[in-house]
């Protein structure tokens, strides 16, 4: 299971990850906690209860680069294009806009 932290605006606001079923966003309860943060898109509204979907959010997938930058981040990073969550963890720690992932490095992954 690959999991990457969620930040808006350089706040942290969640984790998405890959399971066995597809996917799964959840908002970090401080997150949620201050009535300042916005939610990170309208489809993925302010809650605690976690959102799930069998593919990628498109909200997610939209991040992701297209055409010929995908075409060098494929090349580049050895990815197939259809690992979505592969190429949101390699190519959007940096994206434009308000929202950034970064991958979740877990002790066992680092073994």
């Amino acid at each position: 299971m690959r999991t990457a932290e969620i930040y808006m605006h350089g706040w942290l606001a969640g984790w998405l990850s890959e399971t066995e079923r597809g996917y799964e966003f959840i908002y970090d309860e401080l997150y949620l906690s201050d009535s300042m943060h916005q939610p990170i898109s309208k489809t993925l509204p302010l809650q605690a209860k976690p959102f799930t979907s069998t593919v990628m959010f498109p909200f997610f997938d939209g991040l992701i680069p297209e055409g010929w930058l995908l075409n060098i981040a494929e090349r580049n990073f050895k990815l197939n294009g259809r690992d979505r969550m592969g190429l949101l963890l390699a190519c959007c720690e940096d994206c434009i806009g308000a929202v950034s992932v970064k991958p979740l490095i877990r002790l066992q992954d680092e073994k």
